[in-house]
């Protein structure tokens, strides 16, 4: 049964020792991606991917400086990760395995309606997947619970393991119980950015159609799934120089055959755009040009801000499905366990493919007491059960 148990944060179990996508921790004792590139011979001012090779290679080297801090002397000698996606939390994990040399253990979980299902997948340097469809699982000593199963594997977590937890639709608004709240918040960033841009010839009817058709898969080769790139799509929509049905034409025509196509279009045409918008596509057509994936820094700190707007708002005696439609909730198990873990001399590391813009408060927003979203409180909700 769900239930609200207070408020917390993720810093109350990670402190700063997490990453957002840019890869520089937010522990100013740990080294940041410039240095870690040059020691790793990877390519300058670019950060890898989540799902990449080079990805895992970073950030066990922060697991490495992280142990030194946490326990001198100690070596790592296995993994605990804690995701909420197969694909993309197992390869991750699957890649810090074959980077560390180290074995491990993921639970992956994705809470449904359906009777409660747990299932064991192995990755493909053979670790083991936990999958499970209920975030209860994670505190289950039973049989077929995820601490019960790491105990009767031997894998007793103490100073020599280190527990990676994934910050989005994880540790907050987990997957499947109320992670749609961290959707609506980044829709309702690009709203605002574009009709901030836009001025009054902004029209939210059609800004919606557009988004909603582009914002899915048979897409994703034009947009990149980059929603940075959807939210300047749909910048240029509405300024009237590309129509949608125009752009959907050129797009399965094969005449734009991607985002960088499309935007190179527009700097040919940017004469033609309202003399608002102009500075604007400059800046974003100069970083995308030199290879920033989060070019548009005015949807990403809208992001932020819709995201902190959604976290520990609500009234303590509001329905709990109001909680869990509107609130971006920390996960009670997550959390829960890993400070079970940490007392028992884990390190604990946490990780986010959010970019920092959306995740980090500007220096203005900072003076005015915003937080990280790793230090910005909400309401604690998970299944008591256990």
């Amino acid at each position: 049964m769900l239930k609200l148990t207070g408020k917390g944060c993720v810093a109350d179990f990670l402190a700063d020792r997490i990453a957002y996508r840019s890869l520089n921790p937010s522990d100013p004792n740990l080294p940041g991606l410039e240095s870690l590139s040059r020691q790793l011979g990877l390519p300058a001012g670019l950060a890898p991917r989540k799902s990449e090779l080079d990805y895992a290679r970073v950030v066990v080297e922060l697991l490495k400086h992280s142990q030194h801090i946490h326990a001198p002397g100690v070596d790592l000698k296995q993994i605990v990760f804690i995701g909420d996606t197969r694909r993309n939390d197992g390869l991750t994990f699957d890649n810090l395995c074959r980077v560390s040399g180290l074995p491990g253990v993921a639970f992956i979980g994705d809470e449904t309606s359906a009777p409660a299902l747990v299932e064991m997948a192995t990755t493909e340097s053979g670790q083991t997947l936990y999958l499970s469809n209920r975030w209860s699982a994670l505190l289950d000593t039973g049989e077929k619970g995820f601490a019960g199963f790491c105990r009767r594997q031997g894998l007793e977590v103490d100073e020599h393991t280190a527990v990676l937890i994934d910050l989005d639709k994880t540790a907050l608004a987990a997957r499947g119980r109320n992670a749609q709240v961290i959707d609506q918040a980044r829709v309702q960033a690009v709203e605002d950015t574009v009709a901030e841009s836009s001025g009054e010839g902004f029209d939210p009817q059609a800004f919606r159609v557009a988004y909603d058709r582009l914002n899915q898969p048979e897409y994703h080769s034009f947009t990149a799934d980059n929603q940075d790139y959807l939210a300047y799509i749909c910048l240029i929509l509405g300024s009237g120089l590309v129509g949608l049905q125009e752009l959907l034409g050129a797009v399965q025509s094969g005449s734009i055959e991607d985002f960088r196509g499309f935007i190179a279009l527009i700097e040919r045409r940017s004469e033609e755009l309202p003399p608002v918008l102009q500075d604007l596509h400059a800046d974003i057509y100069a970083r995308v040009k030199a290879g920033d994936p989060t070019p548009f820094k005015a949807f990403r700190h809208n992001e932020y801000l819709a995201t902190v707007r959604r976290m520990g708002t609500l009234e303590e005696n509001a329905p709990l499905e109001r909680f869990l439609q509107e609130e971006i909730l920390l996960t009670y198990e997550v959390a829960s366990l890993a400070q079970r873990w940490g007392a028992q001399g884990a390190l604990l590391f946490g990780l986010s493919d959010k970019p920092d813009e959306a995740s980090i408060p500007t220096h203005e927003q900072a003076a005015q007491g915003y937080q990280p979203i790793h230090r910005t409180s909400t309401h604690i909700l998970g299944d008591m059960a256990n």
